[in-house]
């Protein structure tokens, strides 16, 4: 059947992508038993710690009064751990820790107060909890971060550790319990600017002596700590110019397999893991190369053997391994994120779980194609590029189709070529689509990740336009019909090229950045001094700052703009929405706007999941299907 963009039925639907699909995260093994979270739509984005026990049985051990997520640097991550059968998680509603035994219900572990606990390990050698904690009880406008131990008794002692830097994480336990390996770093550095590797011996109290520096420094970037099961201490970093898996030892800090291809991701959560010990020699890893990512054995040998694995999964995080065996999250272009048991003596795979279990015609979905395009300054940027697709639909003769360039969040993260449903929901209605891996994302070496530093709402907007050119010359797209959507980060991007560029006819801004500098005086810890490298230090350079906020340039926008942001966001904070929106109708240019309560930076509740989906869609189809005369 032939019809316009945005009239086509699909059964991917916003009910669909809002209510029976699930996020999942945070693998962790326990002996035979799998665990991971569950992040559910339908329980207004409660995530839930569930089990895999070896007869294949899955249940849920949180219950429904208990939140286990932690709001560590806002983002959160490693909110639980378990040892021995016993879950110690952090509950979101109060920030304490709480232990769950078999059969019982959970007991806090932490007192009461202005605490967050995240990246939870046990140390077996002295029955205690290490993790990260962040204190927000003193009058200081930050937090106070540092490594402590918590009794898991009802004793509710809490000791200090660790302390002096700005950020900690990785706390690990070398095998025979006599050292702590650990990541910190100062700011104004991000993690993936520079991170210092430091191992303190744990002396007979379980304090620590003080720490030596094994690795890193102010521009290298250290990522997951680990010990092998003989000792000795692993981790990636980026030193070569890309994040590559390294081995400290008696000859000194030595590379296992040097190669171009990022073993490492942007530490923006807790708990993030590319590789695991089958064995002291054996080493699952999963590495990305040109947005792809692969599964591989790595021998650990100088230097290692690396053998790729073959699988379906083009998108692997969340590693962890077992005897025989690695669990991980995996993705495919044709295939829903999901929990995968790796079997390495028989060489299959078996899905645990899928974040949606709805079964979908592969007509009615889009295969992405891997693009590279010339940028500003002749660079080479890339993307992936999704063209419409559902089998009972073409669009009327000689139409293109409208386009949608997705601007990721970040903005130091990246897009992947594995099966997104929120993507298919536009093409599966006409729309093609360009998922951006502008200049500053990772996956493609460090060269390529710094070269958004003093360069951001510039070269990811030159990258956003120029992708979008591109695919006009190729024939492939409606260069009257281009549309420009982001989050976050990726919201600034959105807005900024709406305001700076005469390309884009209509915009969506999900919790975008609109004025940069009150974003740099009053953003949490983590992010405080971000802009630093990516625009330039404040106040000194104040003038790119309000250069490059759109706030200052309504101006020179014009087209239809709609906004998403939930009321209770701190990381960007609901004003930067409301004065852009003020600023565009007194220009009486269209806009809509959605606030959302109770929803913080990233939804998370079904319904505000699907309304939001369904007035962009409708919102294109006024502003944009309706441009030319379909």
């Amino acid at each position: 059947m032939k019809a316009p963009c945005g009239t086509w039925n699909s059964p991917i639907t916003a009910d669909l992508i809002a209510s029976r699909t699930i996020g999942l995260s945070e693998i962790v093994l326990d002996g035979d038993d799998i665990y991971w979270l569950e992040s559910r739509p339908g329980e207004a984005g409660r995530s839930v710690i569930v089990c895999r026990t070896p007869d294949r049985k899955i249940r849920d051990v949180t219950s429904p009064s208990f939140n286990a997520r932690t709001r560590v640097h806002e983002y959160g991550g490693g909110a639980y751990t378990v040892f021995k059968g016993t879950i110690y998680f952090s509950n979101l509603s109060d920030g304490r820790i709480y232990r769950q035994d078999p059969g019982s219900p959970p007991r806090p572990l932490t007192p009461e107060g202005d605490y967050r606990y995240a990246d939870l390990f046990y140390d077996r050698h002295r029955n205690r909890l290490i993790c990260v904690r962040e204190d927000h009880t003193g009058k200081d406008r930050f937090p106070v971060n540092s490594l402590v131990s918590v009794d898991p008794g009802d004793s509710q002692d809490v000791k200090v550790l660790i302390s002096g830097g700005d950020f900690y994480s990785n706390p690990r336990i070398s095998p025979d319990g006599k050292f702590l390996a650990f990541l910190t770093w100062n700011l104004p550095n991000m993690p993936w600017d520079g991170t210092e590797l430091r191992v303190a011996r744990l002396n007979d109290a379980g304090g620590t002596d003080s720490s030596r520096l094994v690795a890193g420094g102010w521009e290298e970037s250290v990522f997951q700590p680990e010990w092998s099961p003989d000792g000795q201490l692993y981790y990636v970093s980026d030193l070569s110019g890309w994040w590559n898996i390294y081995r400290s030892g008696k000859a000194g800090n030595e590379p296992i397999c040097p190669m171009e291809a990022e073993f490492g991701l942007p530490q923006w959560v807790f708990r993030m893991s590319t590789y695991g010990f089958i064995s002291s020699d054996l080493i699952i890893c999963t590495y990305v190369k040109e947005g792809t990512w692969a599964l591989a054995e790595l021998r650990t040998g100088v230097p290692g053997e690396l053998r790729t694995i073959e699988s379906p999964y083009t998108d692997i995080t969340g590693i962890q391994s077992g005897p025989g065996e690695a669990v991980f999250l995996g993705a495919s272009p044709d295939g829903s994120p999901s929990v995968i048991i790796y079997d390495l003596n028989r060489r299959k795979f078996e899905i645990s779980r899928s974040e949606s279990e709805t079964v979908i015609d592969l007509g009615y979905i889009s295969v992405p194609e891997a693009i590279e395009f010339v940028s500003g300054g002749g660079s080479i940027s890339h993307g992936f590029f999704y063209p419409p697709q559902n089998l009972d639909y073409n669009l009327p003769d000689e139409k293109l189709p409208p386009l949608i360039v997705i601007t990721h969040g970040g903005p130091t993260a990246a897009a992947g070529n594995a099966r997104k449903l929120k993507i298919q929901f536009w093409t599966s209605r006409g729309f093609a689509v360009l998922d951006v891996n502008y200049r500053g994302s990772t996956g493609y070496g460090r060269n390529y990740r710094r070269s958004l530093d003093g360069q951001w709402g510039v070269a990811d907007v030159e990258d956003c336009v120029n992708g979008a050119r591109h695919l006009v010359r190729r024939g492939d797209v409606d260069g009257e019909r281009l549309i420009i959507r982001g989050s976050s980060a990726g919201g600034y991007t959105t807005l900024s090229a709406l305001t700076f560029r005469d390309l884009f006819k209509a915009g969506a801004s999900y919790y975008g950045i609109s004025e940069l500098e009150s974003l740099a005086r009053d953003t949490h810890k983590f992010e405080s001094r971000y802009l630093d490298r990516l625009i330039g230090p404040y106040p000194e350079r104040r003038d790119l700052y309000l250069a490059r906020s759109p706030i200052n340039s309504v101006d020179q926008l014009s087209c239809p703009v709609i906004f998403f942001q939930g009321l209770e966001d701190r990381v960007v904070p609901p004003v930067q929405a409301e004065e852009m929106i003020d600023a565009l109708r007194k220009k009486d240019i269209p806009v809509a706007s959605i606030f959302f309560e109770g929803e913080s930076h990233g939804f998370r509740r079904a319904e505000t999941v699907k309304r939001a989906l369904t007035a962009e869609l409708d919102f294109y189809r006024t502003s944009v299907c309706a441009i030319s005369s379909d």
